[in-house]
């Protein structure tokens, strides 16, 4: 029982062989690119933001608690608008210099699949 090895060397070599890559292919593969680009620019940035939350965090604390003009004019709304301002900049900065750079990597492989042709 099983595959006798003559029909299992014709399906390996059919692999390797004579299969032409439809156009449609390269299209979706470069799709599938471009999803990852979005998902690996939302990961980045959300890592850079949750750092810039905590850095922008401990020093806004500690001045609202030792400086005596933060302590009388910062209110816990300005001290969540400076923690939050610190991390949506740094999301989006770190998004877009990332979504740039997979642009930037698609492009080059955009032109190299039309050399091909």
């Amino acid at each position: 029982m099983g595959i006798p090895s003559e029909m299992r060397d014709i399906w390996v070599n059919k692999r390797n062989g004579f299969i032409i890559a439809s156009p449609l292919d390269d299209q979706n593969a470069l799709n599938a690119r471009r999803k990852l680009c979005n998902q690996e620019s939302i990961r980045e940035g959300f890592k850079n933001a949750t750092i810039a939350a905590v850095v922008s965090a401990v020093p806004t604390l500690v001045a609202v608690r030792k400086i005596p003009w933060a302590k009388a004019n910062l209110n816990y709304t300005a001290q969540a608008l400076i923690i939050s301002a610190a991390s949506i900049a740094a999301f989006f900065i770190t998004a877009d210099k990332t979504t740039l750079e997979c642009a930037r990597r698609n492009a080059l492989l955009e032109d190299a699949l039309r050399r091909q042709r």
